[in-house]
């Protein structure tokens, strides 16, 4: 590429800079800038007043970037400064002023400045061929750069704005990103749950409980559903218990199914045959004949007086 023409007056900063022009090749020319006096650490190397620079309309390789969307013309010999990714100059655009790097200066040295510390796109990225330890490849920006690769170099005011909203707009697509995956859910195979495992702590503590009250509401149901048939069989089944039928004497009679004879139950107020006592030995008096059975005489023990002999047929 041919030099850009110069439309100002050059030398435009013989005390301070030297301009070389080298022809590579036919049609390919390269410049580049040395320095030609000796300055301390962040010392003053010249100002960017204007004039001569003047504000761009658009950025071009020839402009410098001072804000987030404002761009400069140099018109000066500066234009002629190349980037390093180690360089001996600063361009802070908050003061319009170019400082010396940490290094210093030397007479001979060559005049460069980190490209992406004022460039937050490049309207032509290049391949840089600074040479140094630390060269980064390919410069395009720092739009397009790592954070590695600035660390530990000097950025303008608005390179930090524009990143720290880079690094928002990164924050709150992976956000939603997340957000995505808690609310989708895969179909459970092998045994896998059927919550994403991306899923976080509130998401599956809902879907657990949502799950959870479902279950108890289906076991509840079975359990009525049970209950209802049980109560049904039940009720289809012959009664086979004994009967319990009052007789009017403050008693209980149970009424047998094969015979019309009863037992006396006891007292429904505690008490047998109004006495404070149920009767005792099985006497006549509170037994009655079963399924119509007929006293055959005298038993055994009453034959041996045991019984008094005070047994009576029926």
């Amino acid at each position: 590429m041919a030099p850009l023409t110069p439309h100002w007056h050059q030398p435009s900063h013989p005390a301070i800079q030297e301009v070389r022009v080298a022809a590579d090749g036919a049609h390919a020319f390269t410049t580049k800038s040395l320095a030609r006096v000796a300055l301390p650490p962040f010392a003053l190397f010249a100002p960017m007043s204007s004039p001569p620079c003047t504000p761009a309309a658009a950025p071009t390789y020839a402009t410098v970037q001072v804000g987030r969307d404002q761009h400069i013309n140099l018109n000066s010999d500066l234009l002629y400064i190349n980037h390093s990714c180690e360089p001996s100059l600063i361009f802070d655009t908050s003061s319009r002023t170019i400082w010396v790097g940490p290094r210093g200066l030397q007479p001979g040295d060559e005049l460069t400045f980190f490209y992406p510390s004022t460039e937050w796109d490049m309207a032509q990225p290049f391949a840089c061929t600074c040479r140094t330890p630390s060269c980064r490849g390919r410069i395009s920006g720092a739009r397009h750069m790592p954070r590695e690769q600035l660390a530990g170099l000097w950025l303008n005011r608005h390179i930090w704005d524009l990143l720290a909203e880079q690094d928002a707009a990164q924050d709150a697509a992976q956000q939603q990103q997340q957000q995505q995956q808690r609310q989708t859910t895969t179909r459970p195979e092998n045994g896998t749950s059927s919550v994403s495992s991306a899923a976080t702590r509130p998401g599956l503590d809902g879907a657990l409980a949502h799950h959870m009250m479902a279950s108890v509401s289906a076991a509840e149901a079975a359990y009525k559903a049970a209950r209802d048939a049980l109560d049904a069989y039940r009720r289809t089944l012959p009664s086979t218990a004994p009967a319990a039928t009052a007789n009017g004497n403050g008693t209980k009679t149970v009424v047998l199914p094969t015979s019309s004879a009863s037992v006396p139950a006891a007292s429904t107020n505690g008490r047998g045959h109004g006495q404070g006592h149920s009767p005792a030995n099985g006497s006549a008096a509170t037994i009655a004949s079963v399924a119509g059975a007929t006293r055959r005489g005298p038993t055994s023990r009453e034959l041996s007086g045991e019984m008094g002999g005070d047994t009576a047929r029926t």
